[in-house]
C-alpha cells in the first residue's frame, strides 16, 4: 500500500464547506438565485424544511456575508432576502452542481 503525506485542507475550505454542507443550504441559494425573497417563498420552494430549520439556515447565511435581511417598512411589516455580491458569486457553483447531478 502507499501512503503519501497530503497537504492540510485551507481553512477557507473548511469554512466554506461547514456553511454549504449544513442541511437545506444550497437548495436556499438556488431559490434565491431563482427568485424567492420572503420566508414563505423560500418554504414553498423547499417544501420539507422545518420553519425553525429555515430561520436558522437564513440567519446562517446572513452572517456569513452571502444574505442580506431587510425589513419593508409596510402594512403589515414583512422581511425579504436578498443575495449579497458575495452571495451572486456562488451561482457558478451551483450551476455546477446542477450539471454534476444531471450525468449521475
Amino acid at each position: 500500500m502507499r501512503c503519501r503525506r497530503c497537504a492540510p485542507v485551507p481553512e477557507e475550505v473548511r469554512r466554506a464547506a461547514g456553511l454549504l454542507e449544513r442541511r437545506f443550504a444550497v437548495s436556499i441559494l438556488w431559490a434565491s438565485h431563482e427568485g424567492a425573497t420572503r420566508f414563505n417563498e423560500f418554504q414553498q420552494a423547499l417544501g420539507s424544511v422545518p420553519p425553525a430549520t429555515l430561520a436558522a439556515r437564513l440567519v446562517e447565511l446572513e452572517h456569513a456575508g452571502i444574505l442580506e435581511r431587510r425589513v419593508v417598512d409596510a402594512r403589515p411589516p414583512r422581511v425579504e432576502y436578498s443575495l449579497t455580491e458575495r452571495g451572486l458569486q456562488l451561482q457558478p457553483l451551483l450551476a455546477a452542481l446542477v450539471r454534476f447531478s444531471q450525468y449521475g
